[in-house]
């Protein structure tokens, strides 16, 4: 007796939101508009002490904390197209590492 079997799987994208767990230091990245644009804040994990990281009339998006909780990566577009930036963890030091013409997004930092 020969058995078949067909496996189908399904696989659905669903885009995170635009956020991250804490990181080492406990705090949460993540994006509002509240200002008028998209800009990185960050925040205890009750949802107190926010903070605003970013400012400028560019859209920043899809902060990811380093896995020590010192650094942040996003993207921005505020080089006139979307690059990958770090800056450290209280908004200090922001600096275009990806720097091309193509759009660059969604960076992840690699975890042990």
């Amino acid at each position: 007796m020969t058995v078949t079997a067909c496996v189908l799987a399904l696989v659905i994208r669903v885009e995170s939101s635009q956020a991250a767990f804490p990181g080492q230091n406990g705090k949460i990245v993540f994006v509002s508009n509240r200002d008028g644009n998209n800009e990185v804040y960050t925040m205890n994990a009750d949802g107190s002490n926010q903070s605003r990281l970013t400012n400028n009339t560019a859209g920043e998006a899809w902060p990811s904390w380093s896995p020590d909780g010192t650094k942040i990566a996003f993207t921005s577009s505020r080089d006139g197209n979307v690059e990958i930036y770090t800056m450290n963890a209280d908004g200090s030091n922001q600096t275009n590492i990806s720097n091309n013409k193509g759009s660059d997004q969604y960076p992840a930092w690699p975890r042990s």
